[in-house]
């Protein structure tokens, strides 16, 4: 996956964080958190919209937005924070990363 990881993310550059697992990265101040590996989430009631052909689940945090990916096996969170809005116009930069799973069969409705 690090291979993948876009460079900048909304303009701002990579950042480093206080994980030593390659499958956490961070951009920006305040950072912008992208975690590769989660389990694949299931059915939800949460807003789901397809970005550029890749499908993510919109949760809302009071200072946020955690975007998951929806229908891949491993599963991709970004976490958005509020100052970054629209929050969703920052995972076009996550596409290539997001790519490198194949899609499975559950797709956003």
């Amino acid at each position: 996956m690090a291979a993948h990881w876009p460079k900048t993310v909304g303009g701002q550059p990579r950042r480093s964080t206080s994980s030593s697992s390659g499958s956490v990265r961070a951009w920006g101040d305040p950072a912008v958190i992208a975690r590769c590996g989660l389990p694949p989430i299931g059915p939800t009631t949460d807003p789901c919209l397809n970005v550029s052909g890749v499908d993510w689940v919109a949760h809302q945090l009071t200072d946020g937005v955690r975007f998951t990916t929806y229908g891949r096996s491993p599963a991709i969170e970004i976490l958005v924070p509020n100052a970054y809005k629209p929050e969703p116009l920052l995972l076009p930069a996550f596409g290539e990363a997001v790519s490198a799973i194949p899609a499975g069969e559950r797709h956003c409705q």
